[in-house]
């Protein structure tokens, strides 16, 4: 089952998008700028073979819902997304609404 619906963080609006998976879950919300994701975010991959597109985006792990996600503090964090002053230990809710 996929779910998606909008999300609002202190007046700003998001899309969040969550996804019944075998054994997992998949969640994220996004906005035009970037994204926060679950643990299946692979930040390496953007930092290193994806740099060049710097992509704003940050990862929870051990969550099972959007509101955990909003709630969790990120994990690791994107080049892109540290420039914005997000990171690393931040809520994210606090991290997307860096992404005005």
């Amino acid at each position: 089952m996929m779910e998606m619906r909008p999300v609002e963080i202190d007046g700003v609006w998001f899309q969040a998008v969550s996804m019944k998976l075998p054994k997992t879950n998949f969640m994220a919300v996004t906005n035009d700028v970037g994204y926060i994701m679950c643990g299946a975010l692979d930040v390496g991959l953007l930092n290193e073979k994806l740099a060049d597109r710097e992509i704003v985006a940050g990862r929870a792990v051990g969550v099972r819902s959007i509101e955990q996600l909003l709630d969790a503090p990120l994990e690791s964090i994107t080049i892109a997304a540290e420039k914005l002053g997000i990171h690393e230990g931040m809520t994210g809710r606090e991290a997307l609404l860096k992404m005005k």
